[in-house]
């Protein structure tokens, strides 16, 4: 049994303060269908990817250049026999300074090998972190998935 949480990592020129903003700004980099407020600790939002993902999430911690904790309070995943199979994960993201420049660590706490959505979910998180938010981060536009594309 390999309890291997999903995590992915890049770096970055810019501030922990930067990146902390752009992480914040999730419809920026991951939807822009998306409901509800992500700033500070107790908001919560969710996320629609048409029939086939809905998850809401609450801010559990926030620390302004260093950590954002969202925990996954409800999900429902079509594409999986346990449609539920985000519920009570967390995903977090840890930025520290290193070498000259700032890592943001992205972790879905729960995402694990031996669930059904890893495959599917590790590889789009893969494309929304290394991609999207990285891009945002870096040249100011990331590629959100638009509201057209899941009506």
């Amino acid at each position: 049994m390999n309890n291997q949480n999903f995590t992915v990592s890049f770096l970055a020129d810019q501030t922990p303060e930067e990146i902390f903003n752009a992480v914040n700004n999730v419809h920026q980099w991951w939807t822009e269908n998306i409901e509800g407020s992500f700033q500070k600790q107790g908001d919560e939002f969710e996320v629609r990817f048409g029939d086939i993902h809905y998850s809401k999430q609450k801010l559990t911690e926030v620390a302004p250049g260093k950590k954002i904790v969202w925990l996954v309070t409800d999900s429902h995943l079509s594409f999986v026999k346990n449609k539920s199979e985000w519920t009570g994960t967390t995903i977090s993201f840890e930025i520290t300074e290193q070498g000259g420049q700032t890592q943001l660590r992205f972790t879905h706490q729960g995402l694990v090998p031996d669930e059904e959505c890893y495959d599917a979910c590790s590889s789009a998180w893969t494309g929304y972190i290394q991609g999207s938010l990285k891009n945002l981060v870096t040249t100011g536009k990331g590629q959100p998935t638009p509201k057209e594309m899941v009506a």
